[in-house]
């Protein structure tokens, strides 16, 4: 039991972007303590202007929304400070002290929130955050491509990777080690799953005609 709370305990990954507008007020440093005092590490971070297209690709899924291109513009307008952020349950916190989306909804909803405090509307909010897990990873990746986010899966997660991947093979495999009931069982085991490794790749043998 001790051992599946200190997994549970792992802290995560997650991106915040703070935008042009942050950067163009002077409010960078006063975010930062922010979300240090909230239990983040930084473990990453770089400042950088990305051009219009590389915004495109990043924010795709939202390409059919009202207001994309003014998104786009106020995005490639000005440089953006880039950071990795570490902590148990990053997403979700995250998402919790940056507040609402639009920053006159955060100040009703959630006044002492990033965005309440800094911001000015949906568009100009002074930053972005990871909306979940895979999104984080992501969405790291897409800037940072040389770091290694492997977070640990969920519960959830980890049951549909066994039952894809794992349980069948592994049936089949005591079910054959039964009928041999050979004199090493680990061993032949371990020669079984080696050789019946779905995963592993085929070299088909090419034919020459």
């Amino acid at each position: 039991g001790q051992r599946l709370v200190q997994m549970a305990e792992n802290p995560t990954l997650t991106l915040a972007i703070l935008k042009p507008d942050a950067l163009r007020n002077n409010v960078t440093d006063s975010i930062i303590e922010v979300i240090k005092a909230s239990g983040f590490r930084i473990v990453d971070q770089t400042r950088v202007h990305v051009s219009r297209d590389r915004w495109h690709l990043f924010y795709k899924e939202f390409e059919r929304t009202e207001g994309f291109d003014a998104v786009l513009d106020f995005m490639a307008s000005g440089a953006v400070l880039l950071l990795v952020l570490s902590k148990v349950n990053a997403v979700e916190d995250m998402l919790q002290i940056a507040g609402p989306p639009d920053s006159n909804v955060a100040r009703e909803e959630s006044p002492n929130s990033i965005r309440a405090l800094y911001g000015v509307d949906s568009l100009y909010n002074v930053m972005d955050c990871s909306s979940s897990v895979p999104a984080a990873r992501r969405e790291i990746n897409f800037f940072f491509p040389n770091k290694i986010v492997d977070p640990l899966p969920t519960e959830e997660e980890t049951q549909t990777y066994l039952a894809t991947h794992v349980n069948e093979v592994l049936a089949d495999a005591l079910t054959a080690l039964c009928k041999a009931k050979p004199e090493d069982p680990v061993k032949w085991l371990g020669a079984w799953l080696l050789e019946n490794n779905p995963n592993q790749p085929r070299i088909e043998q090419e034919i020459i005609e």
